[in-house]
């Protein structure tokens, strides 16, 4: 499965660098054709950022389940930009992890993701 991902400070590229997936950053004009992860950041106080908004508007029939990228110090707002993103497009939110995440976080990003590839494996041969 594709990992779409938008990064700013460089947090979530050190997390998909850590995947060992198939992963492209959000550059403009951006097209995917076929199904995604999103991992994207959360900024302001909780917002998605602008850049993966227009991606999206053009890009989410393939959207599968997004994950974010936040800072606990935010505590309610913490990786907000997923929830909303899972909210929008009515995918499922599959994890938050703080800053660049851990080991931990991504061997559960893995497992996620997995399990979509299995569910849409599940379907394709029914």
């Amino acid at each position: 499965m594709l990992i779409v991902f938008d990064s700013k400070t460089g947090n979530v590229k050190r997390f998909v660098n850590k995947l060992e997936l198939e992963c492209v950053q959000i550059t403009e004009g951006l097209t995917v054709d076929q199904p995604y992860v999103l991992i994207t950041y959360t900024t302001g106080v909780g917002q998605v950022p602008q850049t993966t908004l227009k991606f999206l508007e053009e890009n989410s029939r393939w959207l599968q389940g997004v994950a974010s990228s936040g800072n606990m110090n935010w505590g309610a707002r913490y990786g907000l930009a997923g929830d909303r993103v899972a909210e929008m497009y009515s995918v499922p939110l599959l994890m938050k992890f703080e800053l660049s995440g851990t080991n931990k976080d991504v061997e559960r990003f893995k497992q996620e993701v997995n399990q979509i590839v299995h569910a849409t494996f599940q379907l394709d041969t029914a």
